[in-house]
């Protein structure tokens, strides 16, 4: 019997009948609503709105959560095949979900009150309220202790100084999970659209995540209500835990990508001819294509046992932090590749190689760049801190 080329082990046959549904559910979506538009939302640097109440309806956002908050209480191996088959589509429709499910909702979830919980969670699952998530800072990339943005009390209230930067979804945002330092520690904050003093400013002339919205944030004294602060977390342990459940996302997504890249590539390299015989047929593309599919089959394997132990309660951040640079670099890899099988024709949004490829270029930066990561493995092993 022949072998799925993508999926050369048969990784499918260890998911369950559940897990295999929400993949084939969300297959479709990408198939017929993303794909079809997504090149050209690309070369327009449009993020494509209109898909955010069928994102919603179909339980995608939150979907980890528990059903009471109007929440799909989906497992840890199902968020990822979503995961995978919406960056299959493109990067800037997974970092949507990723950044309301586990950079918003989530933080809500874990380190809210239940008014809180009760108050966003329900609107956020069903896309009436979008959230963006706000750490970084201009100056700060990878060592977010060097927090500038600062709250201090004032009465019953918190004002709130600072700026962030690199912000998916900020102008489309109309609440924003906002870490500060304060005199008790860093917290979080949920900081409303239309509080005066703050304002969201599009990034623009990107050249990767360009169907995505990229902003900054800025915060001048603005007055916000001990109410709107996340109550059950001090600390970078706070902003810290959102990003370890974002990146396990991130490690399915780039599956996705490369498998949407070697599909496209495969299927060129049988239909073109050059010297009298199809690209298929020469070495040196079967070679690639094998190397391709190698890659892709060791990153489907990690990111299974990498969901059963998050399901389990057993997963540790070394372990995604493993997963996600190995498998960003995988993707990022097989992306360029790709778009050298396609030739000439591989450097237009007709074909998806060069958008992932793009794209990947952020991937493999934001929420810890490889060598942040390949850092952490580094401290594992060693036990001594090298950053």
């Amino acid at each position: 019997m022949a072998l799925h080329p993508y999926d050369l082990y048969d990784v499918r046959s260890l998911l369950t009948d559940e897990e295999r549904a929400v993949q084939d559910t969300v297959a479709r979506f990408s198939d017929e609503r993303v794909i079809p538009i997504i090149g050209e939302a690309f070369d327009q640097g449009r993020f494509p709105k209109e898909l955010v109440g069928e994102i919603a309806e179909l339980g995608l956002l939150g979907s980890s959560l528990p059903e009471k908050y109007g929440c799909a209480g989906l497992n840890a191996v199902s968020y990822g095949l979503i995961c995978q088959e919406l960056e299959r589509g493109d990067s800037g429709i997974r970092s949507f979900v990723s950044v309301q499910s586990s950079l918003c909702m989530y933080p809500i979830y874990a380190y809210g009150s239940e008014e809180q919980r009760q108050r966003w969670l329900p609107d956020m699952a069903a896309g009436k309220v979008i959230g963006c998530f706000g750490l970084t800072e201009p100056h700060g990339g990878s060592d977010p202790a060097n927090m500038k943005t600062n709250a201090r009390r004032d009465g019953g209230d918190w004002i709130l100084n600072g700026s962030k930067m690199w912000i998916t979804n900020g102008n489309l945002a109309d609440i924003a999970i906002v870490w500060a330092q304060t005199d008790e520690g860093i917290q979080g904050f949920i900081v409303e659209k239309g509080m005066p003093g703050f304002a969201a400013q599009e990034i623009k002339h990107k050249m990767s995540l360009r169907a995505s919205v990229t902003s900054s944030l800025f915060f001048d004294n603005v007055r916000v209500p001990d109410a709107n602060r996340l109550p059950n977390v001090k600390g970078l342990k706070g902003p810290l835990g959102c990003l370890t459940q974002a990146r396990y996302g991130i490690t399915w997504g780039p599956i996705g990508a490369a498998i949407a890249c070697l599909d496209e590539a495969l299927n060129y390299s049988k239909e073109r001819i050059l010297f009298d015989r199809p690209v298929a047929a020469t070495q040196s593309a079967q070679i690639k294509l094998a190397e391709m599919s190698r890659r892709i089959t060791l990153a489907q394997l990690l990111v299974l046992q990498l969901g059963r132990l998050k399901d389990a309660g057993k997963m540790q951040p070394q372990q995604v932090s493993l997963a996600k640079w190995n498998n960003c670099r995988m993707a990022i890899d097989i992306a360029r590749e790709c778009r050298d099988l396609l030739g000439g024709a591989g450097i237009t949004t007709e074909h998806a190689a060069i958008r992932h490829a793009l794209n990947l270029e952020s991937v493999i930066t934001y929420e810890g760049t490889e060598t942040v990561h390949q850092l952490v493995i580094g401290r594992e092993l060693t036990g001594i801190s090298a950053f």
